[in-house]
């Protein structure tokens, strides 16, 4: 591989803590978590205490105010180890910048030194049965009522959902106006009305939490309205980038380290005699994976470093994300080809990676949409 840039030395030792910390409290766990479909409610606060959780916010609210290259570290760390369970990526890089970016100071004062301890947990409700990269297809409404909005519809394939405590909801303020009609709202956990629905059950990513949740005449405090009302959209706009490349980060780490895996296990396999390693197709199998993955960690840093100079655009995001996960994909199962039927095996790292790595092309907008952004910029 070509030696990375894009990190210094400072970051590297954040990287150190940062594994040392999941190699202790979550691999020993994680197997586990994947029977009980999530994981502990205690490594959160353990990960805030650490200042693993939103890096990037400011130190007035209790955030270690760096870049979002510490983010793609812990994201890069809990891919390598295979720890698809953990949500931390989806909490710093996705849900709690909408309240840092678009909130009112109160509502930072109020939620941000909790989202940073890990003493609450975040989600973002895009989705909905009807509705999944088609944000302008979104049924859920709320309908001002005096200084409050009445909240009512659903949402599913929700990451963080059974744990979290604030949810940024994603709905139609003014139903008739299209796009142009929908807002944001931070909406608490316990709140009357406000119901999560089973723990659903995936092909993969058994330990992460996925639920759906359920608005019924839910009453939201006009003031939890994030930025303006109308301008939901695009705020999402805005922010997708961000999360897109947040998903190329986790796919090339995952894929790369499967890739390692694999390149240690065929020199042990045996076959007709020999390790499977001394044969053409397996040497020739290893060769692309290597090149693939090279070309794709040299894109993913270009626009890591593009995004913490805050010049990364919608189209390259969407290229990020587009490439390193089918790259991820691909890598991931010519490598569990590579271990015969072993590779089937849920024991084995790379069955689960493979399992996990599947929704990676689908969440943050579809493979497809991210075709249909491209092509709209050429």
């Amino acid at each position: 591989m070509i030696p990375r840039t894009v990190y210094d030395s400072d970051q590297e030792l954040f990287r150190d803590s940062v594994r040392k910390f999941l190699e202790q409290e979550a691999v020993p766990h994680h197997a586990q978590w994947e029977k009980d479909g999530q994981v502990s409610r205690e490594l959160w606060s353990k990960a805030g205490e650490q200042g693993f959780l939103c890096p990037t916010m400011p130190e007035e609210y209790g955030g270690v105010g760096v870049d979002f290259r510490y983010n793609a570290i812990v994201d890069e760390e809990i891919a390598k180890l295979g720890l698809s369970g953990i949500g931390f990526g989806l909490h710093s890089d996705i849900s709690v910048p909408y309240v840092l970016n678009y909130g009112s100071e109160s509502l930072k004062q109020k939620y941000l030194p909790k989202l940073i301890s890990g003493e609450m947990v975040s989600a973002i409700a895009m989705t909905e049965p009807g509705a999944g990269s088609d944000l302008q297809g979104l049924k859920t409404t709320a309908i001002l009522d005096g200084d409050e909005y009445v909240l009512n519809g659903s949402k599913t394939f929700i990451t963080n959902g059974q744990m979290a405590e604030l949810v940024v909801v994603v709905a139609k303020t003014d139903p008739s106006a299209g796009a142009k009609g929908t807002s944001l709202l931070l909406v608490e956990a316990g709140t009357a009305g406000f119901t999560k629905g089973n723990n659903l059950e995936k092909v993969g990513m058994k330990a992460q939490d996925t639920s759906e949740l359920f608005f019924q005449d839910v009453r939201v405090p006009k003031e939890n309205l994030l930025g303006s009302e109308g301008m939901g959209f695009i705020y999402l706009m805005q922010e997708l980038p961000q999360e897109r490349l947040s998903v190329a980060v986790n796919a090339i780490a995952n894929a790369l380290s499967i890739f390692e895996q694999t390149r240690e296990y065929v020199k042990e396999r045996q076959a007709f005699g020999k390790s499977i390693s001394h044969f053409q197709n397996t040497r020739f199998k290893l060769a692309e994976m290597d090149t693939e993955l090279t070309v794709a960690q040299v894109f993913v840093d270009k626009c890591l470093e593009l995004h913490v100079e805050g010049k990364l655009d919608v189209p390259t995001a969407a290229k990020a994300k587009l490439h390193a996960t089918e790259v991820q994909c691909r890598v991931i199962d010519e490598c569990l080809q590579l271990h015969g039927g072993f590779g089937y095996m849920w024991e084995y790292p790379v069955a689960r990676a493979w399992a996990d790595a599947r929704v990676q092309k689908i969440y943050a907008g579809t493979n497809e949409i991210m075709k249909e952004i491209i092509a709209r910029s050429l």
